[in-house]
């Protein structure tokens, strides 16, 4: 329900309309082209002046975490928001975002990009929760800059797909600075076309690309995933596909980059199929077909 939780939410949009900013102690939560008005720093930062879409900016401490909903709930409905976090120094910040649709078939489009920029020393985890109608098409495009001695774990999760879906995600890391990208989708009858990047730019930072992709029903799944490293650095690329349909298609392009000699940078690729021991296993034990296999992919997806 796109409901669930709204009252709780700190900004909180239906269409294109906000429904609802609250200004939790120590963060200022503006819509964007407000924030592009009052602040004249921003403008660097938003492509170009935006006419939809969130400022959050973190100044102080908070105990709890920051929570946006984005959500389309009427037919044919077009979101096309630019987007600005920013998390001042020596901060830890917990923040969940949730896109969703209300129902399967509003035929939508969501289209975000935006900028996070993690201060020196600060720490965010961002749960980015993705759940769309069967007809509905996403694109998300979200730069990443984290500074020195700063960390990132983002873990963005599509619980239900679109028809079409695009991502494209670039992080830079300076000195010091670590990040953890972990990206996990069940797809069906979905195109899903995947772009991320991890620079490591600044010495001794890491990082970890991690995808988790299951293809069922007649999905199309391509992802292409770059590690560079300019600096005396270390990174990950982890990358595994499920096929769980005859018809899926799933391509992963790994590529690393490395233009300096004490650079370590490696990565793992697979794609397989659903085992028919394990399947069998689980449905002698009474479970049915589609349980079997929804337990699997959810294992794959470390899905609680």
């Amino acid at each position: 329900m796109v409901m669930k939780g709204a009252k709780n939410t700190h900004y909180l949009q239906i269409d294109n309309n906000i429904e609802k900013i609250c200004q939790p102690k120590g963060v200022e939560i503006l819509p964007a082209e407000m924030a592009w008005q009052k602040y004249d720093w921003t403008r660097k930062y938003f492509l170009t002046k935006p006419k939809k879409g969130y400022f959050i900016w973190a100044k102080e401490q908070t105990k709890n975490p920051l929570l946006s909903c984005v959500s389309i709930s009427s037919p044919k409905i077009k979101q096309q928001m630019q987007n600005l976090l920013v998390v001042e120094n020596n901060l830890k910040v917990d923040i969940q975002g949730t896109c969703n649709s209300s129902k399967k078939n509003l035929n939508g489009l969501h289209q975000a990009t935006g900028k996070i920029l993690i201060k020196q020393g600060a720490k965010v985890n961002y749960q980015h929760i993705h759940s769309w109608g069967e007809k509905d098409a996403v694109e998300v495009s979200y730069q990443f800059l984290l500074e020195k001695d700063s960390q990132l774990n983002y873990n963005y999760r599509v619980i239900t797909p679109p028809k079409e879906l695009k991502t494209n995600n670039r992080l830079v890391l300076l000195e010091n600075a670590s990040a953890n990208l972990e990206m996990s989708a069940s797809c069906a009858e979905t195109k899903f076309d995947i772009k991320e990047s991890l620079i490591l730019k600044g010495k001794n930072a890491s990082g970890m690309l991690k995808l988790r992709l299951a293809a069922g029903k007649n999905s199309r799944i391509s992802a292409d995933s770059q590690i560079k490293a300019e600096a005396e650095a270390k990174g990950h690329l982890d990358c595994q596909g499920l096929l769980t349909d005859e018809k899926a298609v799933v391509s992963m392009v790994p590529a690393l980059v490395c233009s300096h000699p004490k650079a370590q940078i490696t990565h793992e690729a697979s794609i397989g199929r659903v085992s028919e021991e394990q399947l069998n296993y689980l449905m002698m034990r009474g479970l049915t077909e589609k349980q079997a296999l929804d337990l699997i992919i959810n294992g794959f997806l470390d899905y609680e």
